[in-house]
């Protein structure tokens, strides 16, 4: 397989319709919202959708959900310990962190891509490892309108109790909403952690698929969508034009009446000797 050797910047447009996509636990779990009323998905969010659907496409995961967790381990120690090398430098008080950055980098995938920080109590060693793939957080094109209903939930737990009490509670929904995440790949970190070509279009299939298996009580099946990953492909490892350059070139409007996406809402500028490819949502 071949290291990475040549700087990728990525886009990804998608909707919500009736859904919650990134609850704010400081905010009564409603939709996260910035102060100008734009809606927010955290980069951390983004990932974790990412992580699930790359365990998914078949990658080793290291930091996996523990309603996902594939390999029976209840933590992300005794996931490292699971790897006899790792356990070995973990244990040993000169161990070498490098190496184990290396052989963590080479067995889990979102090591490799996102990096990790590898702290473990009652062990000397502490790793750190920076990853190539760089996410910004999602921000909605338009002010998100958010609907908030209250629920109840009235059932008697054991058999024989008296009618409970209704419980009563808040959910919270953003109607419609079309958001923008950019992100890009860094070549040297990408040699530091082995990061491959083929691991890159493993991340580009994870992202057009990114909220296939994802359905919630708060996100039901088939309410967030993604419409187009846009894939830009430089000639060389420091790139041709700034990443910034590279995201301002796609441009998303949308009317504020608007209540379903389309193609027409995204505009592309083309960058002269700059890959580019449009890629639909699956």
């Amino acid at each position: 397989m071949t290291i990475l050797d040549y700087k990728v910047d990525f886009a990804v447009i998608f909707s919500v319709h009736n859904a919650n996509p990134n609850g704010d636990p400081l905010n009564g779990n409603r939709p996260r919202q910035n102060f100008d009323g734009y809606g927010e998905v955290s980069d951390v969010c983004i990932k974790r959708k990412l992580r699930n659907r790359l365990q998914d496409l078949g990658e080793a995961v290291f930091v996996q959900s523990d309603d996902r967790a594939a390999d029976g381990f209840k933590s992300l120690n005794d996931r490292a310990d699971s790897i006899p090398e790792l356990k070995k430098i973990k244990a040993d008080k000169k161990g070498n962190a490098d190496t184990f950055a290396a052989v963590a980098a080479e067995t889990w995938y979102d090591v490799r891509a996102f990096g990790q920080v590898f702290a473990f109590k009652g062990s000397n060693l502490s790793v750190g490892v920076r990853g190539p793939v760089s996410i910004h957080p999602a921000i909605s094109v338009q002010p998100i309108d958010i609907t908030s209903i209250q629920i109840t939930k009235s059932v008697n737990s054991v058999t024989g109790d008296k009618k409970g009490s209704d419980t009563m509670g808040m959910k919270h929904r953003v109607d419609f909403g079309v958001y923008k995440f950019v992100g890009s790949i860094n070549t040297q970190l990408a040699e530091k952690t082995g990061f491959t070509r083929e691991d890159a279009q493993r991340l580009q299939e994870a992202l057009v698929s990114l909220f296939e298996n994802d359905a919630s009580s708060a996100r039901p099946e088939g309410s967030l969508e993604v419409h187009k990953v846009i894939w830009w492909e430089h000639d060389s490892k420091l790139g041709q034009y700034s990443s910034a350059k590279v995201h301002r070139s796609l441009e998303v409007k949308m009317p504020e009446d608007a209540k379903e996406f389309q193609d027409e809402f995204y505009k592309l500028s083309p960058l002269e000797g700059l890959k580019t490819y449009e890629l639909d949502g699956k």
